[in-house]
């Protein structure tokens, strides 16, 4: 028995190696359509995952995905455990979300569904088939685009408020134009959502007031905890005594100390409790918790919270920083802004104000705010889908059942085949009947019955603020193209520097 353990060990090992062996030789023969794609250099073994981490270390993940599609075109396939095939044309985007989610041949990724599950529960954005279609119905009317223009005097209220801090600053200061965007979004989205009041400050019987600083701070940690599980970090990391993971729960707990009572009185009015009803705020008891938590029954304490810290996040930092790269471009293209502050100055007089049939007449300014999108690409990449039947895409061929399907949001937005002159800021093109024909593909929203169900609402708040801008103030880049060129990129893409503007009231002669 002695004699033998030695050579049942060897055995044992041997059997083992030719296992991995055979399922290597297996996997690669399973996902070889993709070795024919282009692919970046990488390492034995761990194929690109070091590239990967070290730019979402570097918050720098977005560009190395554009940087790829540059250099590889636009359909190319990178290795981090499985593949990942990457596609940074529109027209093949939007083929792949439409067409493959319609015929089951795509679903969200199951690793991005955990992600966006992990940062408080189970989350529209998270799921999928009945219990993603559940919670699209019952937020959906809350979100058209004529429940949307209801609240117009909602958000010239709010870009009004923009203004006057503006106006407060010290002469010659230099104002930095993100943090008050960011505010005013988090603002609306509080009022519309919660029924917190829109000033800063201010009281509600509801539960405690809004701070913020705090609360985008701590959405902040909960987007980077999501970006790190998206990129391949374990979810028990979570639970570790680690600096990160700390952060993780004090910012989680943060959110819920300012939701939570909200949330439980919203439920506790399904209830037909009316004791409740006495001393409540207007704003609340219209509020899209209260309307949602009476709408659909399958909301409790727990998924309602987690739905309305998605919201939240949701509805802040997008709008804000297309805000802040649209003033920033219009500062470093005179032209353009000259035309679409004559737009805006026509608009305004001819129908007496910021009316809706004044906000209609704005095209060019929806156009600036497309470009925007279209040159910046603030949410690049909020998720991806899962091949689970073999699918083949135009273009790309056969992919294998197993593959992740992502895109690069600021590739296909400089792709010469659906933008010509890519690299320009041409706010016309958006236009009807537009100088190079019909309006070009806008996948920034997403495509297919998942695309963003806050389109109408952002939209509508950037037209309303840049309008107001526009009208009123006069402004200059503190540090010139710089403020475009040097982004950061966590879960979104927004300016370093915070775009640090010079204002004047429009009418006063020389920069104060």
């Amino acid at each position: 028995m002695v004699i033998l353990l030695p050579g049942l060990g060897l055995l044992a090992l041997l059997g083992g190696t030719a296992l991995l062996a055979w399922r290597a030789w297996r996997r690669r023969q399973h996902f070889a359509p993709l070795r024919r794609l282009p692919s970046p250099p990488g390492l034995p073994l761990l194929g690109h995952l070091p590239a990967v981490l070290a730019a979402v270390r570097r918050k720098r993940f977005f560009q190395l995905l554009h940087d790829w599609s540059q250099a590889y075109g636009p359909a190319y396939v990178y290795w981090a455990g499985r593949p990942v095939l990457v596609l940074s044309r529109p027209a093949l985007i939007e083929s792949a979300i439409v067409q493959g989610m319609r015929s089951g041949c795509l679903i969200r990724s199951p690793a991005m569904r955990r992600a966006w599950n992990d940062m408080r529960g189970p989350i529209l954005i998270g799921e999928e088939g009945a219990e993603w279609q559940w919670r699209r119905r019952s937020w959906n009317p809350g979100f058209t685009a004529a429940s949307t223009a209801a609240h117009l005097p909602l958000l010239e209220q709010a870009s009004a408020q923009v203004l006057e801090r503006i106006a407060q600053a010290p002469a010659g200061q230099a104002i930095a134009l993100d943090p008050l965007f960011v505010e005013m979004a988090m603002r609306v989205i509080a009022t519309l959502m919660l029924g917190i009041p829109l000033q800063a400050g201010a009281e509600s019987p509801e539960g405690p007031r809004l701070d913020v600083a705090r609360a985008y701070q701590a959405m902040g940690v909960l987007g980077r905890r999501f970006f790190r599980m998206a990129t391949g970090e374990s979810p028990w990391m979570k639970y570790l005594p680690t600096r990160t993971s700390l952060a993780y729960w004090a910012a989680r707990r943060q959110l819920e100390d300012l939701l939570a009572p909200r949330v439980a009185l919203a439920l506790r009015l399904r209830e037909g409790n009316a004791g409740e009803e006495a001393g409540l705020s207007p704003l609340f008891r219209q509020s899209l918790l209260v309307r949602i938590a009476a709408r659909e029954p399958r909301y409790d304490q727990d998924s309602l919270l987690a739905e309305t810290i998605e919201f939240l996040i949701a509805g802040t930092d997008t709008t804000a920083h297309t805000l802040s790269f649209a003033a920033g471009t219009l500062a470093l293209h005179p032209d353009v802004l000259a035309r679409v502050r004559q737009e805006v100055d026509q608009a305004w007089e001819r129908h007496g104000g910021l009316t809706p049939a004044c906000i209609g007449a704005l095209d060019l300014v929806r156009g600036v705010i497309r470009e925007t999108l279209r040159l910046f690409s603030v949410a690049s990449g909020s998720t991806a889908l899962q091949v689970v039947k073999p699918t083949h895409l135009e273009g790309v061929g056969r992919v294998p059942v197993g593959t992740t399907v992502t895109w690069s949001m600021q590739g296909a937005g400089r792709d010469p085949e659906a933008y010509p002159r890519p690299l320009e800021f041409l706010p016309e093109r958006w236009l009807p009947g537009g100088p190079e024909g019909p309006a070009p593909p806008m996948i920034d929203f997403g495509s297919g019955p998942h695309r963003c169900i806050g389109e109408h609402l952002a939209m509508l708040e950037a037209t309303v603020m840049l309008a107001q801008l526009l009208r009123h103030t006069t402004w200059e880049l503190v540090n010139g193209p710089a403020s475009l060129e040097n982004q950061r990129q966590n879960l979104l893409i927004y300016p370093a520097d915070g775009m640090p503007v010079r204002v004047r009231r429009r009418g006063e002669a020389g920069w104060s």
